[in-house]
């Protein structure tokens, strides 16, 4: 079944450290539908077989005389409950209820629109610069970010390229300009909803950099293909290109690709005065 998985290019491993539980919770699920389908199935043909026509020739308004199902309906519901409050509440509880928000933490901001996501990252003095719907420009300013405001000079923001180091607790404050969108991230086992109007957290730790998931996949379809951001809600015509690219880093090229980021940021502002044409 895992190399069927694999050949179609579907994640047979998680990237992340909650992966693991959602991962044990879709298994606990599946094999209770496996179970339930086997049992209702055969329960199904021997009704079949135990009152056909030719052995019950008049119709019986009672039917049969039996607790039996009872029994089974409310065992099935008690498995249920069992795996709701056992495994699902808790697990969904831990994702958006203990969100890292310490030094040790990357928090970056996450706003979708129709049809990109735009990823917002602070400078080196780690807050985030002020926004403004009336500075938005789709294509020189999509977030709108004041750079005449203190702590939005050393900010960077990219559009479709999310940047993030392996081992280290992620905090994403996830919005979107315009309708519901839905950020996915699946081999990291993450999903949640952007709604109008909210800025919803949504956090992670990547277990696996990008190097490592090019090798892991070697011989699959998505061979070739890192990390992606898909969106799962659709969003209007657009909806089938709004897939952007996530870069897992050891915490050193992640550094450097923040370093990077910021000496491309100084040249913006050396040619805003003008030190190009001299």
């Amino acid at each position: 079944m895992l190399e069927l998985l694999r050949y179609f290019g579907l994640p047979t491993f998680s990237a992340s450290t909650q992966g693991p539980a959602i991962d044990d919770i879709n298994v606990l699920a599946h094999w209770l539908m496996a179970i339930l389908f086997v049992g209702w199935g055969a329960f199904f043909i021997y009704t079949l077989f135990r009152f056909r026509a030719s052995k019950n020739p008049k119709a019986d308004y009672q039917g049969i005389r039996s607790h039996f199902s009872s029994y089974l309906e409310g065992a099935v519901g008690v498995i249920e409950v069992v795996l709701l409050l056992g495994f699902a509440i808790p697990i969904w509880a831990s994702r958006v209820n203990d969100v890292p928000k310490g030094p040790d933490a990357v928090h970056i901001r996450v706003v979708g629109q129709q049809f990109a996501w735009n990823i917002h990252y602070p400078g080196p003095d780690g807050v985030f610069g002020e926004t403004s719907v009336d500075l938005v420009d789709e294509v020189e300013n999509p977030i709108g970010l004041d750079r005449s405001e203190e702590f939005a000079k050393d900010d960077i923001f990219t559009v479709n390229q999310l940047h993030i180091p392996v081992n280290t607790p992620i905090n994403i404050s996830l919005s979107t300009k315009d309708v519901i969108h839905s950020f996915t991230l699946t081999e990291l086992r993450v999903k949640q909803d952007a709604i109008p109007g909210m800025e919803i957290p949504v956090w992670f730790e990547a277990t696996m950099t990008t190097d490592e998931l090019l090798e892991e996949i070697k011989g699959t379809a998505r061979e070739g293909k890192g990390f992606e951001i898909a969106c799962a809600q659709l969003c209007g015509l657009g909806h089938y290109r709004m897939k952007g690219f996530m870069t897992i880093h050891e915490m050193d090229g992640y550094e450097a690709w923040l370093a990077e980021e910021q000496e491309y940021l100084s040249e913006e502002e050396e040619d805003d005065w003008g030190d190009d044409d001299w």
